[in-house]
């Protein structure tokens, strides 16, 4: 993958990029010959990750902080001015608030919000311009099936990945002549670290789990056709979810996240 990836050097910026599928990007990127810079809260495995890639020979910068701090943004921006940023992977964003809605904090869905849209957005602004001045680069994002329909402890969760889907769908339409690459990779159940510490229950009779190294191999050969890519085998999946009859479909999945939850 080597040849096919250095178009998007010297740098690429991962923000997620400590364990499971962000991980799994940065040490297919190392492989290639990018350089890293590694956005992640955990410095523990951040730190393992980046051990990891510099065995490749590449270099590593590592930053450990929480995306959803206001000073988040900027201090990304800072630490990677002297750099030139072929692509930016935005890997963070899982559900920090899965309370019902009416029972959560507004203050903790906001921090969905912050991960999920506005530190993105941010980060994909800043980059993106560079990146179109230059006419060459590529932003991936990563989304989640749950952007496809409703559902119960995901009220604002699903609404966001939603929003990210159509987001990039609209900023492949603004990028595509100008030699930047945009891709929204929509995950399923994917076997993270993240994933098994909320205690999923893999073994769903008829769940596809993917690995987090195939979905990430299959999104970084995916980003120059944009502008979404379904991850893992599951795109009849998503036909599914988008059937007109939304009740049934809604329902429907809630009853097969209820056992992958191992809820009654």
């Amino acid at each position: 993958m080597r040849t096919e990836l250095t178009r998007y050097g010297p740098w690429a910026v991962i923000a997620g990029g400590s364990e499971g599928v962000g991980a799994e990007f940065a040490r297919l990127l190392a492989g290639a010959g990018l350089n890293l810079v590694l956005i992640a809260r955990k410095s523990g495995p951040l730190q393992q990750t980046a051990a990891d890639c510099r065995t490749q020979g590449v270099e590593v910068r590592e930053l450990a902080l929480d995306l959803t701090d206001p000073a988040a943004v900027d201090r990304i921006i800072d630490e990677t001015s002297d750099l030139e940023v072929g692509l930016l992977i935005y890997n963070a964003g899982a559900n920090t608030c899965s309370q019902r809605f009416l029972d959560g904090d507004l203050a903790d869905f906001g921090s969905v919000l912050d991960l999920n849209v506005g530190t993105m957005l941010a980060l994909v602004q800043h980059y993106g311009r560079l990146m179109r001045d230059r006419r060459r680069g590529g932003i991936l994002m990563v989304g989640s099936m749950a952007g496809y329909l409703g559902s119960d402890r995901h009220t604002v969760y699903g609404g966001v990945k939603a929003f990210g889907r159509i987001f990039a769908e609209g900023l492949w339409l603004e990028l595509r002549d100008y030699g930047v690459h945009v891709l929204e990779l929509v995950l399923g159940v994917t076997r993270t670290p993240a994933m098994e510490r909320v205690g999923l229950n893999f073994d769903v009779p008829g769940m596809r789990v993917a690995d987090p190294a195939d979905v990430a191999k299959e999104g970084l050969e995916q980003l120059p056709q944009g502008p979404v890519f379904i991850a893992g085998c599951n795109a009849d999946d998503v036909a599914r979810r988008n059937d007109p009859d939304r009740a049934k479909v809604v329902i429907g999945a809630h009853r097969v996240m209820q056992r992958l939850m191992g809820e009654r």
